[in-house]
């Protein structure tokens, strides 16, 4: 199995190649009218500028954080997280430049062609981001290890990911649901305009946010989780199995990526098909390709099939949270159309009840990936849970996909709407953009579930690397008992710093958006010109600024715990983190997402529809659960597997400081 490890690096190729194609393909579709083009080039400038922006300044910490490994692990390790967080770098900016070109395609089919067309460039759009996180991530996993043979080296390539992820996470969060809020309660409440109305001041940047958010943010999230699952099983499996034990994961994602391009072929459908159908459609071919693939390599690897149904476990575990994730978020389902319902008495119970959905959610998917875990343990020991993450994650290329469609769907319905196309244009854009919301919170739903997969994967990989096994973690002890502690807090404290930020940026746009109204002659009779360069630089600034003191905690706190207090209590750190941080991750997430879908709801046609005061009041509710669900909800998945990285790459610093003082004994 050793001389096939090849094809993932090929494979990785072969990925990035079929996103090439897929972006010749969308820039070859017609761009629509003069005007449609005019917001679209608004649009993609300032993505682009942003993204700018936030690489200058990761420039220096990533630059602070390569020293400090090179010096105090090793020049491999640091070359490699180099090349990580190089790669996330790349994997989002190829993504997110190619879906501020498929926006306003998609508007121009939709306009031109119909549904079916733009539901293919949208998907088209969202896929180049899904090819380029597994192109990126399985050719950089699989030359590092080929060149080094050592895991270790290889976690400095994980390490260096998903330093890049949280600061694209958290910075595209705060920019989006800074404009996002700021238009919402300005916008839609205080001057009743629609969503996405060319005089609001603040729709630029809320269209600029989706795709600095909803898709470098997101795309850069999916690729730290892909590698790390990779990094994780790729320890263990070295440690268990030897070569074979390494190569296996590799093989599989190999062959999940030729499933995920496979599967995009499955994404079809005609004008009266169901969008959902037609991505659903591609999501389960390639997932039961990963299942044909998986038992192959398992026999021929291992001689039998345990290492195939661990990869099964968390592949059904995987599809199952993102079930259960469109139930609590999907406007289809009861618990979405009772806040709907509750909202006819105003904001307050559309806030409680919306909380209360957020809370209930949480349990089925912790009982799935208990059952995961017991699962996959049960047939493959501790190589078994690494397995399960990798299987779960195995089809990124489409899951990614499928999740990046939406925000280039949100865009494309902006655009026509600020383009003032006919009204059939935006009834196509809607339905594709509420088929978005779902994927996006299946996606999130699948991303936290595969988060704690991979970081209890990673966990054990530390343990194994500092000897806890030996040592033991004994909660009797105080030092991890204080460990246990701080790890169960930092989720919070991360999540309110997060949502802090988005407070006082929207605080902020709420203010100018205003300003704009009051000052501006005839911005709201349509004569008036909105000045929307001033919001998206507020945007900016604010997620510029508000991003760093998130991003350097996740790294400082198990470097200050490890060194101060020993391994065990770092390891009581990273417990109880993951613990609080799942949960807290799901419940932020899903009740946004029903908060989101139940304002939707009423908007088309229940309780009273749009402008009364039941949709007044699920306004709030969105504005509330917008940074929930796009800010520090997704945040909170790379934040646990962050801390669980830094630990694991600097674990022979923390035996050599701990052994120096005497900690272990």
């Amino acid at each position: 199995m050793q001389e096939l490890v090849i094809l993932s690096p090929l494979l990785g190729v072969a990925a990035l190649i079929f996103a090439w194609i897929l972006a010749k393909r969308v820039s070859a579709q017609d761009q629509g009218t003069d005007r449609m083009r005019e917001i679209a080039a608004f649009i993609h400038e300032g993505a682009q500028a942003f993204l700018v922006a936030e690489y200058k300044i990761l420039v220096f910490f990533v630059a602070v954080l390569f020293v400090l490994i090179g010096l105090g692990i090793g020049f491999a390790s640091a070359v490699a997280f180099l090349a990580g967080a190089v790669f996330s770098t790349l994997a989002g900016y190829f993504g997110m430049s190619v879906a501020t070109k498929a926006n306003v395609r998609t508007a121009a089919a939709a306009m031109s062609s119909g549904k079916n067309k733009a539901l293919s460039v949208a998907f088209s759009g969202g896929a180049v981001m899904g090819m380029s996180v597994v192109g990126l991530g399985l050719l950089g996993a699989g030359v590092i290890y080929m060149v080094t043979g050592d895991p270790d080296i290889l976690s400095g390539f994980s390490l260096g990911a998903s330093s890049v992820a949280l600061f694209a996470r958290v910075g595209g969060g705060i920019y989006t649901k800074a404009a996002d809020v700021g238009a919402d309660l300005v916008g839609k409440v205080e001057a009743g305009i629609p969503e996405d109305d060319p005089r609001n001041p603040a729709t630029i940047a809320d269209n600029v946010g989706d795709n600095v958010g909803d898709v470098a943010g997101m795309g850069a999230d999916l690729f730290e989780s892909y590698v790390g699952s990779l990094v994780s099983a790729i320890t263990l499996g070295v440690v268990y199995y030897g070569v074979t034990g390494a190569a296996f994961p590799l093989l599989l994602a190999a062959a999940g990526i030729l499933a995920s391009i496979l599967g995009t072929f499955f994404v079809k459908g005609d004008e009266n098909a169901s969008p959902h159908k037609a991505l659903k459609a591609g999501s389960y071919s390639s997932s039961a390709i990963v299942v044909v693939v998986s038992l192959l390599l398992s026999k021929f690897g291992f001689g039998d099939f345990s290492a195939a149904i661990a990869v099964i476990i968390g592949l059904v575990v995987g599809l199952l949270v993102g079930i259960i994730t469109e139930v609590y978020t999907s406007g289809d389902y009861g618990f979405v159309k009772r806040i709907a319902k509750q909202s006819e008495t105003g904001s307050a119970t559309t806030v409680i009840s919306g909380i209360a959905v957020g809370m209930q959610s949480t349990a089925i998917p912790i009982l799935l990936i208990v059952v995961g875990i017991i699962g996959s343990y049960l047939v493959g020991g501790l190589y078994g849970i690494a397995l399960a993450a990798v299987g779960m994650l195995s089809t990124t290329g489409i899951t990614v996909a499928v999740d990046a469609y939406g925000p280039i769907a949100d865009n494309a319905g902006g655009i026509a709407e600020m383009s003032g196309l006919d009204k059939s244009v935006r009834a196509i854009t809607d339905q594709l953009d509420a088929v978005g919301n779902t994927t996006a919170a299946m996606g999130k739903g699948f991303a936290i579930g595969s988060a704690a997969l991979t970081a209890l994967a990673l966990f054990v990989s530390y343990a194994e690397a500092v000897n806890l096994f030996e040592i033991g973690i004994d909660l009797l002890n105080y030092k991890v008992i204080v460990g246990l502690f701080v790890g169960g807090m930092l989720p919070f404290f991360f999540s309110a710093l997060t949502m802090d930020s988005v407070s006082k940026a929207a605080y902020e746009m709420i203010e100018e958006v205003r300003r704009q109204f009051r000052t501006i002659p005839g911005i709201l009779e349509g004569t008036g010109k909105p000045d929307y360069t001033t919001c998206v630089a507020i945007s900016t600034k604010a997620a510029l600024k508000e991003m760093l003191v998130p991003g350097i905690l996740a790294v400082v706190a198990p470097l200050a715990i490890g060194v101060a207090l020993g391994t065990a209590a770092l390891g009581g750190l990273l417990a109880g983190s993951l613990v609080t941080g799942v949960l807290l991750a799901i419940f932020m997430s899903n009740a946004g997402g029903a908060w989101d879908n139940a304002k939707k709801y009423i908007e088309e046609g229940h309780h009273g529809g749009k402008g009364s005061e039941t949709h007044r009041a699920a306004v709030v509710g969105d504005t509330v659960g917008d940074p929930f669900k796009d800010t520090s909800g997704p945040s909170l998945n790379i934040l646990i597997k962050l801390m669980t990285v830094v630990a694991l790459v600097f674990a022979p610093l923390f035996l050599l400081v701990n052994q120096g003082m005497g900690l272990l004994h």
